[in-house]
């Protein structure tokens, strides 16, 4: 017996020692057990001085089993004895049907830290720690661990990766090597590559919030310039004959706005001229002949403007075009059933333009002309590469696209490498691709039967309070990680600043990989956000060794220090070796 208890303020216990305290190495952070005729008490000391030994209680052993919390207090009759490995046994040791072992115990070398995949893998997870503090090295040990170590072959799983600088390309290289039926699979942004896929997501799969992000929009007044050419794409990209009609209904009234909108009759005639000289059919256009009586003219002749600056014969014009329009057509937008490219939503957009009535006004002018600006821009780079796809497919053959390797086998593990290309648009392809992903889940009949992982490397480059929820209504991380769960969709966030971090995404995480971290803004986010982060172990967190890490959440019975094992093989974030780099060598 170590003591008898003196008092208990909260949850902090106070023992007053009847041992010699140097008969007892390192009982800092250690587990006692305050044990009565009915209940067990695990504690784990804090701080010892002047034969008083401060403990700090963790949980409980009821029904042979550990319940993690300050759940009640031990009697002032309750001795306290360090613990035994009977009861370290309940404790550290995770018997659930698939559980993969990370490394060693901290405190107890002796003990193996396993982690429950089940319950780690069916919440959203986050891994914070400075640079080079063993963030990769996890991530890498955890997926390689899911696929060397489990009971049970984990042939449905679908992690989707993104790789913020190529790092995991060479640490899940051997899966296959476990079952040939276990696969994993490399995107890339080197438009040089010749080893692995380049990025290609089929433009037309493009909805209207993403492209509201590809072409960076700051303000509200933008979308419906973007939603006008989304409707239009249909009728501007497919061949003519297919949808004559309607494509003479969509230019026809375009051209009535024109002629009512109360502008001079010269000013008039050129903005159709302009109007029919790029956007026009076969049965609409300035050499089309309109009869009237006896003679024949066409619509440009139509719209000469006479010496007194009237029209000659504009009614005859405005009577055909009147006949062109159709009864109860509206426009609706794509549903990725036909393909179309950047070049035919850029033909839209300028039409968009012009419909919108952008011309007539100077503030929708600067604004729309932004938006051209910037679509051709992006059209005219090399990233308009990562948008072509040679042939049709729709969503859902895009996601199984993605899952099967070139052997035509399913991949778990599919690697997005965004290092080749700016953070700004790795930002917007992350976004895109984890709203394509939670999109398709919605749309499941069967809810929540196909699970989806986005494992997000340097996530505060993507995961951010940003103005999206302000112009789109939503920020696609923030609404996965509160929807995402009942359609199977979960996030991992990896980082190494988590005050950049948005905050309500890293709220909804359920479990915790804790590596050093001693940026005063960093530490006091995480007491902040995280509900269980005390005093104690954000103290902890600074002093941490290279990958040590603490864990706590549901997937842990409770916080626990562990040094990991290395994985194999090892992703490629090691630290620049400066004894090997400078120094000449003999």
């Amino acid at each position: 017996m170590l003591g008898k208890i003196i008092a208990i303020n909260d949850n902090i216990i106070s023992v007053q020692l009847s041992v010699n305290i140097y008969d007892f190495d390192a009982l800092i952070g250690r587990n006692v057990i305050f044990k009565d005729t009915n209940m067990i008490n695990i504690g784990e000391v804090i701080a010892i001085g002047n034969g008083i030994m401060q403990v700090s209680l963790v949980g409980e052993i009821k029904n042979n089993s550990f319940l993690y919390g300050d759940i009640s207090k031990p009697s002032f009759k309750a001795d306290c004895y360090m613990i035994d490995n009977s009861i370290l046994n309940i404790i550290l040791n995770n018997d659930a049907p698939n559980n993969i072992k990370l490394g060693k115990s901290f405190i107890y070398p002796d003990y193996d830290i396993k982690l429950d995949i089940g319950n780690f893998f069916s919440n959203h997870f986050a891994i914070l720690g400075n640079s080079g503090s063993g963030k990769s090295y996890s991530v890498a040990k955890i997926l390689q661990g899911i696929f060397y170590q489990c009971k049970s072959l984990p042939f449905y799983s679908n992690i989707f990766l993104f790789d913020a600088y190529g790092e995991y390309q060479r640490a899940f290289s051997r899966i296959h090597e476990v079952n040939e039926n276990i696969n994993y699979k490399v995107f890339t942004t080197d438009l040089n590559s010749n080893e692995f896929e380049i990025i290609q997501m089929p433009f037309w799969l493009l909805g209207l919030d993403d492209l509201c992000l590809l072409m960076n929009v700051t303000s509200k007044e933008q979308i419906p310039f973007i939603e006008k050419a989304l409707k239009l794409v249909s009728y501007f990209s497919r061949n003519e004959d297919e949808v004559i009609n309607q494509k003479n209904d969509i230019i026809a009234r375009c051209l009535l706005d024109v002629l009512f909108s109360g502008k001079t009759p010269s000013m008039i005639r050129n903005k159709i001229i302009s109007i029919l000289t790029k956007f026009n059919t076969k049965n609409l256009n300035l050499d089309v002949n309109l009869v009237k009586g006896g003679w024949t003219r066409t619509i440009r002749q139509c719209l000469f403007v006479e010496a007194g600056g009237e029209f000659s014969d504009v009614e005859v014009v405005i009577e055909y075009l009147e006949s062109l329009c159709l009864n109860g057509f509206e426009l609706s937008m794509p549903n990725g059933e036909f393909m179309y490219t950047m070049q035919d939503f850029s033909i839209a957009l300028d039409f968009a333009l012009v419909s919108e009535g952008a011309l007539n006004s100077d503030s929708a002018f600067e604004l729309s002309n932004i938006l051209k600006v910037r679509f051709n821009s992006l059209m005219n780079s090399n990233y308009a590469r990562y948008f072509e796809f040679n042939e049709y497919i729709n969503r859902d053959g895009y996601i199984n696209y993605l899952l099967t390797c070139p052997n035509g086998r399913k991949a778990q593990i599919v690697n997005f490498n965004i290092n080749y290309v700016d953070d700004r648009f790795a930002k917007t392809l992350v976004k895109i691709y984890s709203k394509l992903l939670f999109d398709y889940l919605v749309t499941l009949n069967q809810r929540g039967s196909i699970p989806f992982h986005i494992v997000l490397e340097e996530a505060h480059r993507y995961v951010q309070n940003d103005d999206d929820a302000k112009i789109l209504g939503y920020n696609i991380f923030e609404r996965i990680t509160k929807e995402g769960r009942k359609y199977g969709l979960f996030l991992g966030i990896v980082s190494q600043r988590p005050s950049e971090l948005s905050e309500t995404t890293i709220s909804q995480c359920s479990n915790f990989l804790l590596f050093k971290m001693f940026h005063p803004k960093d530490l006091q986010f995480i007491k902040d956000i995280i509900s269980s982060a005390d005093i104690t172990l954000t103290n902890k967190i600074k002093t941490l060794h290279p990958g040590t890490c603490i864990m706590f959440g549901t997937a842990f019975k409770m916080p626990t220090i562990a040094i990991l094992d290395k994985p194999n093989p090892e992703p490629l974030s090691q630290t620049c070796d400066i004894n090997k780099t400078w120094y000449v060598h003999n």
